[in-house]
């Protein structure tokens, strides 16, 4: 019988399955077998007994590769060590490190935080060194920089991410990730210290109070200064939980030993507060100006007016909201309403302006309107241009008052719409405003329009220096002695309460602020004469001498301590010497002083005072004028540096046109209070200037990134 042989079938070409021959072109050439690298044409063995280890090695020190081709080749390895990532088999995951040879790796970018220790054994990848150590205070001062929350580390999802991002990386506990911020916020601390105690002036403190839903009171102590270089700072020195049995007397103490540690009991210059709460303990111990440099927030008192006139419309407020409800409810009733708002408009325009009041003038110009064609005509015409004119209707939202604001003038600009929407084409439409209301609404809303402007100045400012409040505060005090003589019992009502609050805030913080403004070179004396006169009358120029004499008794002080003993915490002039190296020439710098001014007879704030004005204009900058000006005006400078370092308001931009208070998220409230002081004024100092924590270097190599989603 004869076999039959059969051929075994021939041998299919092993597919190429690592990621790794991406990058490689493989080449036969007679009996050999080359991988080629597609990106710098270096040739390889391409055998397949050679495996791929070898190009992998290649592609880790090849120059012309990109950072996310080797994380390709990462990620593909890992993924056959450990295919799927899931939440049950997790913690079992995470003990898993890979060795990777990744000898040579030079990356674009690094960063460089500072380091407060190194692991005993840091794990070596090639030239890399991975510190667990370093890893967990970068990631406490993530967590303090952008206000995360330090419990973040135990969520489930970050746990994943970090063991993506870095298998080698430990994921620690809320305890540990807390005492890290502890840590960092104590090295923060001896930086603001030193800072602190290098000052060439005195620090002008502040204290914002805080709340929770729980009524905990908390006091944020924040230090404002304007430093060698001319720049205004401020920086949170404490963030003190109060506690509830605490008397006046008791919080005045404790911030006086706040300020003790902080070692600047005896430079502190001005204390701004919220409100007009007693801290006379306080002013005595560490204020030496303390009735004249006693602030309260300039803010606090614009919102509490805003707050009086507001209130004495709430009946008015709610009818117009309600109407505006009503309009916005369908869209004919819209349509309608849009349609009677051009109609009042278009006759406001065409001539009529002479009919009083407005309700008269619609009353009688609506005929008017339809006697002819022409007429007609012209009225579509003019209600046409009058749809860019007029302002929408505009919703409030209550809490914060500068919309309600808007709401309120949105509604008198169409008083004539609602007249006509009430009175000839709809009866459902309940919520009218008689004449008196329209003109309470109408005076009180002008004096709004004033407060806003005036918050948004106090707000906005770049440089909020204490020099540009004074104009603005006189501007209300004007305009309220102005309503005190309005004919209009309600009105004369109102002012009297606003008054009384503003009356209070005068008399303790107007002269300071007066004294801010004449050292603003655009304005000196001239600037409080200009608004004394108006303000007091007849009684102006004795209020002039009040502060002309303030300025000149506090100018005398300065000039009899410009010279202080070693360590006494006084005033000094910076010369240009490093810190620490004695000033031979300093008693020269006094002889020539007292020699110039026994001279020429002048003082500097006399040669100030009597030398023209600075053109105003919107691109001053008083610091910079101050700093070019120190060489001519050597003690007048000193001076200015302190007082137009004052913060006069206590409020951020974001809370200036909120109802409420500042309020405690539940993140901080969780946390104890050592450590949300830390997490806050941490904060604060990092967010200063994040340029010195994370800055570019070539020392510290990073492991390339190799996502793997799971």
């Amino acid at each position: 019988m004869m076999e039959i042989q059969t051929e075994a079938p021939a041998k299919k070409p092993k597919r190429l399955t690592s990621v790794v021959w991406n990058h490689f072109e493989r080449v036969r050439k007679a009996d050999a077998c080359y991988a080629v690298c597609v990106h710098c044409q270096k040739k390889l063995s391409g055998s397949s007994n050679s495996g791929t280890t070898h190009l992998r090695n290649h592609l880790m020190r090849c120059l012309k590769r990109s950072n996310f081709d080797v994380s390709q080749i990462l990620a593909a390895k890992r993924k056959r060590k450990d295919d799927t990532i899931t939440v049950a088999n997790y913690d079992e995951a995470l003990q898993r490190k890979e060795e990777i040879n990744n000898n040579n790796i030079a990356l674009p970018i690094s960063y460089k935080f500072d380091q407060e220790s190194k692991i005993e054994d840091p794990v070596n990848l090639g030239s890399i060194k991975f510190d667990q150590e370093r890893s967990r205070f970068d990631l406490a001062r993530m967590i303090m920089l952008h206000d995360y929350p330090p419990a973040m580390v135990e969520h489930i999802g970050f746990k994943i991410f970090v063991k993506n991002l870095q298998p080698m990386f430990d994921v620690i506990s809320t305890s540990v990730i807390e005492s890290d911020c502890l840590s960092i916020y104590s090295k923060e601390r001896r930086k603001v210290l030193e800072t602190l105690r290098n000052l060439p002036g005195r620090i002008s403190l502040s204290a914002g109070t805080w709340w929770s839903p729980e009524n905990t009171e908390y006091v944020s102590l924040t230090a404002n200064f304007i430093d060698d270089q001319w720049k205004l700072n401020k920086k949170i020195l404490n963030f003190l939980t109060l506690d509830p049995s605490q008397t006046d007397d008791s919080l005045s103490d404790l911030i006086i030993k706040c300020l003790i540690d902080w070692d600047v009991d005896r430079k502190i210059f001005s204390l701004t507060l919220d409100d007009f709460s007693s801290h006379n303990n306080m002013k005595e111990s560490v204020l030496k100006y303390g009735e004249l440099f006693d602030i309260r927030c300039a803010l606090h008192l614009v919102k509490s007016l805003m707050k009086d006139a507001m209130e004495s419309l709430i009946p008015i407020t709610e009818k117009i909201r309600e109407s505006i409800r009503y309009v916005k409810s369908t869209s004919s009733t819209q349509e309608k309403f849009n349609e009677l708002s051009h109609l009042v408009k278009s006759l406001m325009k065409d001539g009529m302006e002479s009919l009083t009041p407005i309700t008269e003038k619609i009353r009688e110009s609506i005929p008017y309107v339809k006697s002819t064609s022409s007429t007609q005509e012209k009225f579509n015409e003019f209600s046409q241009q009058s749809v860019n004119t007029t302002k929408c209707l505009f919703l409030d939202n209550p809490v914060r008052w500068n919309s309600t604001y808007l709401m309120l003038e949105s509604a008198i600009e169409n008083r004539g719409a609602f007249y006509l929407l009430q009175q000839h084409h709809d009866e459902n439409h309940l919520f009218f405003l008689s004449d008196e209301e329209w003109t309470r609404v109408g005076s009180v809303t002008s004096f709004m329009k004033l407060l806003i402007e005036v918050t948004n100045v106090f707000s906005h400012s770049k440089n909020p220096t204490a020099n540009i409040f004074f104009p603005e505060i006189c501007d209300v005090h004007i305009q309220l002695l102005d309503y005190a003589k309005s004919p209009d019992d309600f009105v004369r009502t109102l002012t009297e309460k606003m008054k009384t609050k503003f009356d209070k805030y005068w008399a303790t913080c107007g002269p300071a602020l007066a004294i801010a403004t004449i050292l603003d070179p655009r304005f000196k004396m001239k600037l409080v004469e200009y608004y004394y006169k108006q303000i007091y009358d007849s009684e102006a120029p004795e209020k002039i001498r009040e502060v002309s004499d303030n300025v000149r008794e506090l100018f005398n002080d300065y000039s009899s301590e410009s010279e202080p003993g070693p360590g006494d915490g006084e005033l000094t002039q910076s010369n240009g010497l490093e810190s620490g190296v004695r000033d031979r020439l300093r008693g020269f710098d006094k002889f020539l002083n007292e020699s110039g001014n026994s001279q020429s007879g002048v003082s500097d704030l006399e040669k100030y005072l009597e030398e023209p004005v600075f053109p105003r204009n919107h691109d001053f900058n008083i610091l910079n004028w101050w700093k070019v000006h120190t060489p001519r005006y050597p003690i007048l400078s000193m001076m200015a540096r302190d007082i137009l370092g004052i913060p006069v308001s206590t409020l951020t931009s974001e809370l200036a046109f909120r109802s409420g208070g500042r309020v405690v998220d539940d993140r901080l409230r969780a946390v104890d209070p050592d450590v949300r002081q830390a997490l806050i004024c941490g904060q604060d100092w990092l967010r200063i200037n994040p340029q010195e924590t994370i800055t570019n270097t070539s020392s510290l190599p990073i492991v390339p990134l190799a996502v793997e989603l799971p």
